[in-house]
C-alpha cells in the first residue's frame, strides 16, 4: 500500500511523455453526443406482471392512510439513483447525452438494463454485497483475501450466476482462499482458536435469512422464538470445517475418532456434544453430502421464504440507501400477520424464485416500481399546516415509501461522484493498470478520512464538519474544480458556445440536472464578460459551490 502511495505522488512524471497527444485529443474531441448501448436483463414487458402487483399493494396502502403520493421524479433524477445505487457514481455527461436522445418510452427500463451490462455494476455490487459476507476489514492476510473474494464475487454477479449457487458455494467450499476465493467466506471467522462457529453461525442466520439470532448463542432470545439449543444446532454444521496445508477443509475423523462439535455447558463447565440440527423444517435439510453441503441446501432450499425475502430486502436497501425492513437484517417471520411489508416482499422473494434466484431481475423489478420512481419533495398536508404538521405528514409518507427517501451519499458514492463530474466521457477502468492502481489508493485514502461505516453503512448517520471541511478542501476535490486541458472544468469553460451553456453544462456534470432560472442567471452574471483566467476563476467557483451543495452529496 505504501508503495502505491508512493507511484500516486510520482503520477505528474509517469504521465508527462502522454500528456501532449492527450491534450491534442481533448482539444479536438467535442461535447458527447449520443451513441450506442447494450443491454442485460429481463426484457421490460416481462416485468409488468409483478411490478402491477407490487404496485397495486402500495397504493392500496396509500389510499388506505389517505396520503398522496409525491409527483413522479424527472427521469435524468431517476437515472441520477439508479447509477449512483448499482455504479456507484453519478451518470457522465457522456451518458446524460445518450439518455436525453433515447426516446423510447420506457427508456428507464432499458437504462436499468444498460448499467446491468456495464462492467463497473458487478465490480460495485459486489463490493456492496460482500460488506454483509465478509465484512470491510481486511483482516488476517495469510488465511483471509477478502480482495480475491469480492473479484470472485463479482464474477459470478457478471455472470448472472443465481444467487442461490452463490451462497451455497460460500457456505460449503473447500479449498485455498486464494485459489477458491468463496472460502474467505469461512476464513473471515478465523480467529487465534481456528474457526468462529458462533461467528459464522450469526453471519450466516443475518446475511442469508435477515434474521439475527446472535444473543441466542448465550440464551434464549427475550424477543423472538430464537432459542439457545437452535444456535448451537446450526454452528454444529460448522463443527467440522478447518484449515490445513489445502486449504479450508471439511475432517469426520481424526486420530481416528470422529469428530464432533462441543459447547461448554453452562452449569457442569464439562463439554458436552452438539449434534447439527436446524430450528425449522427440518425435512429441508438432505441426508447426504457434508455438513456444510447440507446446511447450504437447507438454507437455499425452495420452500425457505426467509432466503428470498432476506435478498429481496437487501437488494432494496442498496438501491433506496434505506431498506424496506430495518434492520436490513433483522425482518419479521414470512407468515408474520403483523409484518407492514409482508405483502410486498412475499411478492418480491415468489417472483426472484420463479426467475432462478436472478439478482438482475429482482433489481429490475424495484428500480421500476413507483417507489424508486417518485420525487423526493412532497407537498404535504395543506398550505395551512405547522411547520410541526408538515414534518409529521412528509415523515408518514417516507414511512408508507410515498416519496423518496433523501439518503446522505455512502463515501464510496461521494468520491465516486466527484472524480465522474470530473470527467466529461464515462469513467471506467479501461485505462491502464498502473492508473486505476493509483486511483484505488486515492478514492480508498478518500473513504477513509470521510468516514467508512463498514458492515453498518445502511444505518442512518448525520453528516460530520470534518466531510465538509474535505469536500470544501480536501486534495481530491480541489483537483476536480481546477480548471485543466483534459478535465470537465476545462472543456466546460473552453467549449461551451455561451455563457449559459457553460452554466447548464456545469450542472448537468455535477448534478445531472438543468439549473433553475434563479441559477442560471445567478451564475451567468458571474462570468459575463469574463476571459481568459478571470472566467476560468469563474468556472472553478461555480464547480467547486456545486460540489458543496448539499444536494451533491443525498441521494434524492
Amino acid at each position: 500500500m505504501s508503495r502505491l502511495r508512493h507511484l500516486s505522488k510520482l503520477l505528474p512524471l509517469l504521465v508527462v511523455l502522454g500528456v501532449v497527444a492527450l491534450v491534442s485529443w481533448a482539444a479536438r474531441s467535442p461535447l458527447p453526443a449520443a451513441g450506442t448501448i447494450s443491454e442485460v436483463g429481463t426484457e421490460p414487458e416481462d416485468l409488468a406482471q409483478p411490478v402491477q402487483r407490487i404496485n397495486a399493494a402500495f397504493e392500496r396502502r396509500w389510499r388506505d392512510a389517505a396520503i398522496e403520493p409525491a409527483q413522479p421524479a424527472p427521469d435524468l433524477q431517476v437515472l441520477r439513483r439508479l447509477t449512483l445505487a448499482l455504479l456507484g457514481t453519478i451518470p457522465s455527461l457522456e451518458e446524460i447525452r445518450q439518455f436525453e436522445a433515447d426516446t423510447r418510452p420506457d427508456r428507464l427500463e432499458h437504462w436499468t438494463r444498460r448499467l446491468l451490462a456495464d462492467k463497473r455494476f458487478a465490480v460495485y455490487f459486489a463490493e456492496r454485497l460482500a460488506r454483509s459476507y465478509v465484512g470491510k476489514e481486511e483482516g488476517q492476510f495469510v488465511i483471509f483475501r477478502r480482495d480475491r473474494f469480492s473479484n470472485w464475487l463479482g464474477e459470478q454477479i457478471q455472470q448472472n450466476t443465481p444467487y442461490d449457487k452463490i451462497v451455497g458455494t460460500m457456505v460449503s467450499s473447500t479449498g485455498l482462499w486464494t485459489g477458491n476465493p468463496a472460502t474467505n467466506f469461512v476464513t473471515a471467522a478465523v480467529n487465534d482458536d481456528g474457526i468462529d462457529e458462533n461467528k459464522l453461525t450469526g453471519k450466516t442466520v443475518r446475511a442469508f435469512l435477515g434474521q439475527r439470532i446472535d444473543c441466542a448463542q448465550c440464551h434464549n432470545h427475550p424477543f423472538a422464538d430464537w432459542k439457545q439449543d437452535q444456535f448451537e444446532g446450526l454452528a454444529a454444521f460448522y463443527g467440522q470445517v478447518q484449515t490445513s496445508l489445502v486449504g479450508i477443509e471439511d475432517k469426520t475423523t481424526r486420530d481416528g475418532k470422529p469428530v464432533d462439535y462441543s459447547v461448554e455447558d453452562r452449569q457442569t463447565k464439562e463439554q458436552r456434544i452438539v449434534p447439527e440440527g436446524v430450528p425449522f423444517h427440518p425435512e429441508w435439510l438432505p441426508g447426504e453430502g457434508t455438513r456444510r453441503e447440507r446446511l447450504a441446501l437447507w438454507l437455499t432450499h425452495p420452500q425457505n421464504r426467509r432466503f428470498e425475502r432476506a435478498i429481496a430486502n437487501r437488494v432494496w436497501a442498496l438501491l433506496f440507501g434505506r431498506a424496506l425492513h430495518e434492520p436490513v437484517d433483522d425482518i419479521p417471520d414470512p407468515d408474520d400477520p403483523n409484518d407492514p411489508w409482508g405483502e410486498v416482499l412475499n411478492s418480491l422473494g415468489a417472483d426472484f424464485r420463479e426467475h432462478g434466484c436472478d439478482l438482475r431481475r429482482l433489481i429490475q423489478v424495484i428500480a421500476a416500481l413507483k417507489p424508486f420512481r417518485v420525487g423526493s419533495e412532497w407537498g404535504g398536508e395543506s398550505d395551512q399546516a405547522s411547520f410541526g404538521e408538515e414534518f409529521s405528514a412528509l415523515k408518514r409518507a417516507e414511512g408508507e415509501w410515498a416519496v423518496f427517501p433523501l439518503i446522505r451519499l455512502r463515501p464510496e458514492q461521494v468520491i465516486g461522484s466527484i472524480r465522474q463530474s470530473a470527467s466529461i466521457q464515462t469513467a471506467d477502468g479501461d485505462s491502464h493498470w498502473l492508473f486505476r492502481a493509483i486511483r484505488l489508493v486515492q478514492e480508498g485514502d478518500f473513504v477513509r478520512e470521510y468516514g467508512d461505516l463498514g458492515e453498518n453503512e445502511l444505518q442512518d448517520r448525520g453528516g460530520t464538519i470534518p466531510q465538509r471541511l474535505l469536500m470544501m478542501n480536501g486534495e481530491r476535490s480541489g483537483e476536480a474544480t481546477k480548471v485543466g486541458q483534459l478535465n470537465a472544468a476545462g472543456r466546460i469553460a473552453v467549449q461551451a458556445s455561451t455563457d449559459e451553456k457553460c452554466v447548464e453544462t456545469a450542472y448537468l456534470v455535477c448534478l445531472s440536472r438543468l439549473p433553475t432560472p434563479e441559477e442560471l442567471q445567478h451564475f451567468v452574471e458571474r462570468m459575463q464578460n469574463k476571459h481568459g483566467d478571470d472566467r476560468k476563476q469563474a468556472v472553478e467557483d461555480m464547480i467547486w459551490t456545486l460540489y458543496n451543495a448539499t444536494e451533491f452529496s443525498w441521494n434524492h
